[in-house]
């Protein structure tokens, strides 16, 4: 018995792992190839009337709506979250982003169905960003809340390698597709692209029954155990907001730069590197380097979620923001010598900034927030960091670009990076912070044992 119980607890924590990997690589992966179509197809698709130029800012505009769908998600599935369990919240955003991604491949273009199409791609585009507002909290939370705490941070790292492997994913089948079809002719513009939105329905497949196998996690039972003799409990929303405001404002602010530099890197560098008054690379060169730069930035999200269980979570994040501060400025200087290699440097040096901070924080922002609103308070931080740097900086990199130039950018990403290390430093350190269940005396995966 007592040498079944630590195989026990390996599989089960194998298991989760697994699952928290698989479920954001997912949406992830979803999420993303929104971004490179809308770079590389939906100006042409879905706003030809507008022009190369304005099409693209149009383009762009409605990849950010995603971001502000993201809070909203955040609370109403972080209220379920943290009401129901993490596994079936985790369940319903997967399907939600699953149906409105496939529906995104099936959707006519304006030259078919005119202002309908851009207004419905507008709507599923919500749809995205709603779904993946509750997935990333209950993800990491699935996670940290079986993780040992001496090993939160490694186990932490599991559901952020989702967004890296997700932008490898996404950047390879539109380079498969482009290349067997071509990225400007008919074929890929009127069903080349659909294919890697379609695509997603097996994975989704996949996750849901991965997601199906694992158990609910031993914080969310204690927690719940606990409010049986505190009823009537408040909504999540209002007592996080009553109890821990601080903590939600602070590690929003902490992220925002991680979410500036990732998504500029993700989407708005590749429309930058294949644009003519930008790089001016070809299409399959940017889409290549962006897989070669996914696998650095995998790289280097484990090995900052493995070093914050020596050194702890906050000095990861504040020395990303540290590097982030400077290389915001060296940025846009090394991509307009136009050549592949700066770009390469560039995308891959960009990512790795996100990786050190983004490491640490599948394992910082659950150790911030009390069990009983833990999902909508890591939830909530995590997704108002995406609407401050996913959503505005790629809005206004246009326009810095066209009247300062890309220095412009550099120093609006370097404020953010400013912003987000002194948001880090008014935070307390979490590493080896036992979590309520283990407070109480049980064992990780005991206390989640029927």
């Amino acid at each position: 018995m007592a040498i079944e119980e630590p195989r026990a607890r390996e599989v089960s924590l194998r298991r989760v792992a697994i699952a928290s990997c698989a479920g954001t690589t997912i949406e992830f992966y979803d999420f993303f190839i929104y971004g490179t179509a809308a770079a590389l197809v939906f100006p042409k698709v879905f706003f030809p009337a507008l022009g190369p130029a304005a099409g693209t800012v149009a383009s762009f505009a409605t990849f950010a709506v995603a971001f502000f769908a993201r809070p909203v998600g955040a609370i109403l599935f972080g209220h379920y979250g943290d009401r129901l369990g993490r596994k079936r919240t985790l369940i319903s955003t997967l399907l939600l982003m699953g149906i409105a991604t496939v529906l995104i491949g099936l959707l006519p273009s304006a030259e078919t169905i005119g202002v309908a199409a851009p207004i419905i791609l507008v709507a599923l585009r919500f749809a995205q960003g709603f779904a993946v507002g509750g997935e990333w909290a209950g993800a990491t939370l699935l996670a940290a809340e079986y993780a040992p705490k001496a090993k939160r941070g490694l186990y932490g790292v599991f559901p952020q390698l989702g967004p890296a492997i997700a932008f490898a994913l996404s950047s390879a089948t539109f380079l498969i597709t482009g290349l067997v079809m071509g990225h400007t002719n008919e074929a890929f513009l009127s069903y080349g692209w659909r294919i890697p939105f379609l695509v997603s329905i097996l994975l989704v497949g996949i996750g849901f029954y991965v997601r199906l196998s694992i158990d609910e996690t031993p914080a969310f039972k204690a927690a719940q155990s606990a409010a049986l003799a505190e009823q009537p409990r408040r909504l999540p929303f209002l007592e996080v907001f009553r109890t821990q405001p601080r903590e939600v404002l602070l590690s929003a602010g902490s992220l925002t730069m991680l979410f500036a530099f990732f998504y500029m890197g993700t989407a708005y560098l590749t429309s930058y590197g294949t644009s003519p008054q930008g790089a001016g690379l070809p299409r399959t060169v940017v889409l290549a380097i962006g897989i070669a730069a996914a696998v650095v930035f995998g790289i280097a999200t484990v090995l900052a979620g493995v070093l914050s269980d020596r050194f702890g979570r906050r000095k990861l994040i504040m020395g990303s923001c540290a590097v982030g501060i400077l290389w915001g400025l060296a940025l846009f200087p090394l991509l307009d010598t136009g050549t592949a290699v700066a770009f390469a440097i560039g995308l891959t040096v960009s990512l790795c900034v996100v990786g050190i901070s983004y490491g640490p924080a599948g394992s910082f922002l659950p150790e911030l927030f009390e069990p009983r609103h833990r999902y909508t308070g890591a939830g909530l931080g995590y997704n108002i960091a995406g609407v401050l740097g996913g959503a505005v900086p790629p809005l206004l990199a246009p326009g810095l670009a066209a009247t300062f130039g890309g220095i412009g950018i550099g120093v609006m990403l370097s404020a953010l990076g400013l912003v987000s290390l002194v948001c880090t430093t008014a935070l307390a350190e979490t590493r080896g912070q036992a979590l309520a269940h283990e407070r109480s005396g049980l064992p990780p995966m005991a206390a989640a044992a029927d």
